[in-house]
């Protein structure tokens, strides 16, 4: 008889475990007495995390690692301690965040360490409201990111090898390491701070394209200060390849089988059981049925592992949203980009919300452990607006006049190799790509769309190219003129994981074909849709939308919210596919093919009265836009 996390229950003897928890009776657990050892109250720093024996110790007494992930920058920074605090009064005693290069460092030597990416701000919220830290810096990171959180300008050079020792990938890594170790280092636990213990790396087990490189990357923590405990993480089936000596070896709960114990025990003898990334669910992609976790499973799992000893990491405790253009893609069964919402159906919702599930945790922590709290954050009002009926309108082609000047091209470049944002390229958004052509024709892309493009003769629609399709018949409205081609190519999202994420890069990456021969003398405008895009380049001349505009265009609105504005949800239905803008910031992606049917927009993004709404529709535009009060994720 096998139980859920994959050990054979003869082995372990939970079958009377297992019938208790199963009568939600805790009688048979373990009670943990770690109260007191909190970041606020404990004096003295002088031994940190440690193993002893099967179990962890912080400065020498027991400890159970019970964490949660939330990653900051899914998170409005207004919400971030609202959020932590949920995390403490449901019984967790630790925060794992992970720290997102691209998003830090997103032009070479341009670094970002304020607002919602202000970290230093972040892991000291945690230490106030008591929560330890474990920190995963990368450089890669997963976390179903584009590029796994690695900076896209890495793919300027054509011979990158990400994640290995090649000169071009540590030379960038150790730049960045330089400027963001310096800021982590003095928060850690022997320094007075909470980070108890630093993740190197992520799931290197299954990438594995350099035996060199994890050592490598914790040479490089250590000669800049970092000195708590390492630990790796890799899913069953990996462990032992993405296993450094000396370092502590953590579990993703994909592939577990007796084995991945076995190989436990072989590579540290009887030590701590970490399960690193316990996950509720997964993410949602787009085109595909809503992940949706079963609950009684899930409790079934925590309670198996907390009677066994294992210490625990939520993913997510709180998953919030891939703001922006911040979300990934997977290949498992074909190219599947990640949808806005991460709400993962995580312990907190996407908004920050309460579920039954975190209930239910808080119940059972606060039985078995000492751990509680006194303070508990009050649950989170939501508003639906009135729907905005007054919209205004400009095409994209009225746009581009007033963009900067294009960039010509004899062949078409892709994102990564446009000479634009300081010679960085393009990270995000849109690409489109312009050349004359004077007869019809079969046009082939051969695998060179990355992702989407939509196909136009001067401005009328033909047409999509995309992973799925790579043909499209051409013909003319008038054979005797030559006629402007228009690609307007979205990427969608680079892989997060994988051994294909060297070849990630976006826009046309190759060869157009018209009857197989090349197309020549591209003009290419960079649309990345950036705030700056919005704040500078669109002009003042808007008209009023009285039916339904054709696109690709802009939509402008106007929303009037109270003080304090609250937070609420904007409905997609009747829009087909694009990306929202709330005050010049980007919300992120829709589509109409689902699974998602409204978008999170914190109320800290709102000012109290006029708020400036844009929505950049790629089809057809509808004539209102609409709010709800509650998250719409699909079936």
């Amino acid at each position: 008889m096998w139980s859920i996390l994959g050990r054979p229950a003869c082995i372990v003897c939970l079958s009377s475990a297992l019938s208790a928890m199963a009568l939600l009776s805790h009688d048979h657990l373990p009670r943990l007495n770690q109260s007191h050892l909190t970041p606020l109250l404990m004096m003295t720093r002088r031994l940190g995390l440690k193993v002893e024996g099967s179990q962890f110790t912080l400065e020498g007494s027991p400890f159970r690692i019970l964490s949660g992930t939330i990653d900051y920058f899914r998170v409005p920074r207004q919400s971030w301690r609202t959020s932590l605090r949920k995390m403490q009064a449901c019984g967790f005693n630790t925060l794992t965040t992970h720290i997102p290069w691209n998003l830090h460092e997103p032009e070479v030597g341009q670094f970002h360490f304020i607002e919602n990416m202000d970290l230093i701000a972040f892991i000291t919220m945690a230490s106030e409201v008591g929560l330890w830290v474990i920190l995963c810096p990368g450089p890669y990171i997963g976390s179903d990111l584009d590029l796994g959180g690695l900076p896209s300008w890495l793919l300027r050079d054509p011979k990158m090898k990400l994640r290995t020792t090649y000169k071009g990938f540590t030379r960038a890594m150790n730049r960045y390491f330089d400027r963001l170790i310096s800021r982590i280092g003095q928060y850690q636990y022997k320094r007075g701070g909470p980070i108890i213990a630093v993740q190197i790396e992520n799931e290197y087990g299954s990438y594995y394209m350099d035996k060199k490189y994890m050592a490598y990357v914790k040479t490089a923590l250590e000669s800049r200060g970092i000195n708590e405990m390492f630990m790796t993480a890799d899913d069953g089936v990996n462990l032992k390849r993405g296993h450094l000596k000396n370092v502590l070896a953590t579990v993703h709960m994909k592939n577990i089988k007796q084995k991945t114990y076995d190989d436990l025990k072989a590579i540290q003898g009887r030590s701590p059981i970490l399960m690193m990334l316990y996950t509720a669910d997964s993410f949602d992609t787009w085109g595909a049925l809503r992940q949706i976790g079963n609950p009684h499973l899930l409790r079934k799992d925590v309670f198996e592992m907390f009677s066994l000893g294992f210490s625990l990491n939520f993913y997510m405790f709180q998953g919030g949203t891939n703001f922006g253009f911040m979300g990934g893609a997977q290949s498992s069964n074909g190219y599947q980009p990640v949808v806005t919402s991460y709400d993962y159906s995580a312990l907190l919702t996407e908004s920050g919300e309460y579920t039954s599930e975190y209930e239910a945790f808080q119940h059972f922590f606060h039985l078995v452990t000492d751990v509680s709290s006194d303070f508990q954050p009050q649950a989170i009002q939501m508003i639906a607006y009135e729907p905005l009926t007054l919209l205004y309108f400009m095409t994209l082609w009225e746009v581009l006049p007033r963009l900067a000047h294009p960039i010509k091209s004899v062949k078409p470049l892709s994102m990564e190799q446009l000479p634009v944002n300081n010679d960085n390229g393009q990270s995000f958004g849109y690409t489109l790509y312009e050349t004359t052509i004077f007869h019809d024709g079969l046009l082939t892309s051969r695998g060179h769309i990355q992702d989407r493009g939509q196909v136009f003769l001067n401005k009328n629609y033909i047409g999509a190219l995309d992973h799925s399709n790579d043909e499209l018949s051409i013909l003319r409205s008038n054979p005797k003129k030559s006629q402007i081609l228009r690609i307007l190519v979205e990427n969608q999202g680079r892989l997060a994981s994988g051994q294909d994420i060297n070849n990630e890069r976006k826009g046309i990456t190759g060869d157009i074909y018209l009857d197989h021969f090349p197309l020549r003398k591209f003009t290419i405008y960079s649309l990345d849709m950036r705030d700056i895009f919005l704040q500078r380049k669109l002009p003042k001349s808007w008209k009023i939308v009285t039916n339904h505009v054709q696109g690709p265009a802009f939509f402008l609105s106007y929303l009037k919210a109270g003080d304090p504005s609250q937070d609420t949800f904007i409905k997609v239905k009747g829009w087909n596919k694009g990306v929202i803008f709330i005050n010049g910031q980007v919300l992120g992606r829709y589509w109409n093919i689902g699974p998602q049917e409204t978008l999170y927009v914190p109320g800290s993004w709102l000012h109290p009265g006029v708020n400036e709404i844009i929505i950049f529709e790629e089809v057809e535009g509808n004539t209102k836009i609409s709010f709800a009060q509650e998250a719409q994720l699909g079936h």
